[in-house]
């Protein structure tokens, strides 16, 4: 490839724009009115105009994003993370224009954004899933039928989502009723479709996730787990590599089972398979997300490999530089997704950013959406960078975690960087202990 379009924004936008650099490929951005002072708007070979703000006016305009592709004779397209990323229609019509997608192909977008197909077919590929419906339901008695069949607490979630969104945790009958028709109405304003499932949910549950690749030679590795069990509102803040939980032979058969669920769907590109694990460190099938992760960096530092290159390469039609034999991790990498948020509470804190600097030092990355003096909009996603800390072992990270927050100089705006010192403090954390209910359960004295 020789020129691509990048159809993101931030910090996703900016980290293939670097990788792109290095490999002498031209890159096309586009940005709303509110991006175009930020870094990645300025960084790209070539940068338009998309229109306002709201996404629906700028990010998730296909055909405007086709348009400018077309003029500009690009031979991919890449959609990072978020916006048209998992949009089987988005995928399939950069095809049809001729245009190379940079991700799986579109049938692979549709199979597994569905879940219940996906559970379906991932029970077929004999990959354990968490108990739960077979088929989406839209009525409150048959959800009520299947949640007392399970035992309760369970989960309701919209068969088409992701991020978090549309998942609302019932303890009782009464929980289910309460949150049952707004879980439907969640589920088809964000995804098009108000059919909900059931599933068991998992006491003192971890979630971890496998990396895998895929190419259009039959070839499918794995690039070892990533653990993302500490969460707010079920979406991923902190995310490391080695699971600090699991033995060596669950870790091993996980990431077999990662394969065997890849192979069900010829996964080609980037991909994730994820689990949940009991206390017991029995495992199941969460989902497959489709797309490149915003926690591929820890993968990246574990494993010493460019992802996005990877993914360059093998929506070229070439196979994946390396075999699983030659695949290797090593040391021990943490991620710290940076929000532009209160820590008392989660809730957004958009605004001007007047100073956001930070120490460079071995082990020390930091993928960044925003620098001094630009502000954080309230149209999207409130994370401002990610900061992520290698070293030889997790003790060695967690430390020179501390020294990074501890120097990191940030203005302007509240930001959760004071939650992670609390959290990098905590006995729990330093010693692996910790579920999805982690900050949940926690009281952090954050200012």
């Amino acid at each position: 490839m020789r020129k691509i379009l990048i159809a993101n924004r931030g910090e996703i936008a900016l980290r293939i724009i670097k990788t792109c650099r290095e490999m002498g490929i031209e890159t096309v951005v586009i940005y709303s009115d509110a991006d175009k002072d930020l870094p990645f708007a300025k960084e790209a070979t070539y940068a338009f105009n998309i229109g306002e703000p709201p996404v629906n006016k700028s990010y998730l305009r296909a055909e405007a994003i086709l348009e400018i592709a077309k003029r500009e004779q690009v031979d991919g397209i890449h959609p990072g993370y978020g916006f048209l990323s998992e949009n089987a229609g988005f995928a399939r019509a950069v095809i049809d224009a001729g245009i190379a997608f940079i991700g799986p192909e579109p049938e692979t977008i549709e199979l597994m954004g569905d879940k219940i197909v996906s559970r379906k077919t991932m029970m077929e590929a004999g990959v354990p899933v968490v108990p739960g419906s077979v088929e989406g339901t839209s009525t409150l008695e048959e959800a009520a039928e299947l949640a007392n069949s399970m035992g309760y607490p369970v989960m309701l979630k919209a068969s088409g989502g992701g991020g978090g969104i549309g998942m609302v945790r019932c303890e009782n009958e009464q929980a289910l009723a309460k949150s049952f028709e707004s879980t439907k109405a969640r589920a088809k304003a964000y995804f098009g479709s108000e059919e909900v499932f059931v599933e068991k949910y998992i006491q003192n549950a971890r979630h971890v996730e496998i990396q895998v690749f895929g190419d259009d030679h039959g070839n499918i590795v794995h690039l070892y787990e990533r653990d993302c069990s500490i969460q707010r509102r079920h979406q991923k803040v902190v995310e490391e590599s080695p699971s600090p939980f699991l033995s060596e032979q669950t870790k091993q058969k996980m990431c077999e089972t990662a394969l065997t669920a890849a192979a069900a769907v010829q996964y080609k590109n980037a991909g994730t398979i994820e689990f949940i694990v009991d206390e017991k460190e029995n495992f199941y099938f969460l989902e497959m997300n489709t797309r490149l992760q915003v926690e591929h960096p820890v993968t990246e530092q574990i494993t010493g490999l460019d992802l996005v290159k990877w993914q360059l390469i093998v929506a070229s039609g070439e196979k994946l530089p390396l075999s699983q034999d030659e695949i290797k991790q090593q040391g021990h990498s943490i991620e710290f997704r940076l929000y532009a948020e209160d820590p008392k509470n989660f809730l957004p804190s958009p605004g001007k950013l007047s100073l956001f600097e930070w120490e460079t030092s071995p082990g020390v990355r930091v993928d960044y959406g925003y620098s001094s003096g630009t502000a954080v909009s309230p149209f999207y996603d409130p994370m401002i960078a990610k900061c992520i800390i290698q070293g030889d072992s997790r003790k060695e990270a967690i430390e020179k975690a501390v020294q990074f927050f501890d120097e990191l100089k940030l203005e302007g705006i509240k930001t959760n960087a004071p939650l992670f010192k609390e959290i990098l403090k905590d006995e729990d954390f330093c010693n692996g202990n910790y579920s999805t209910a982690f900050l949940t359960d926690k009281t952090f004295a954050v200012k």
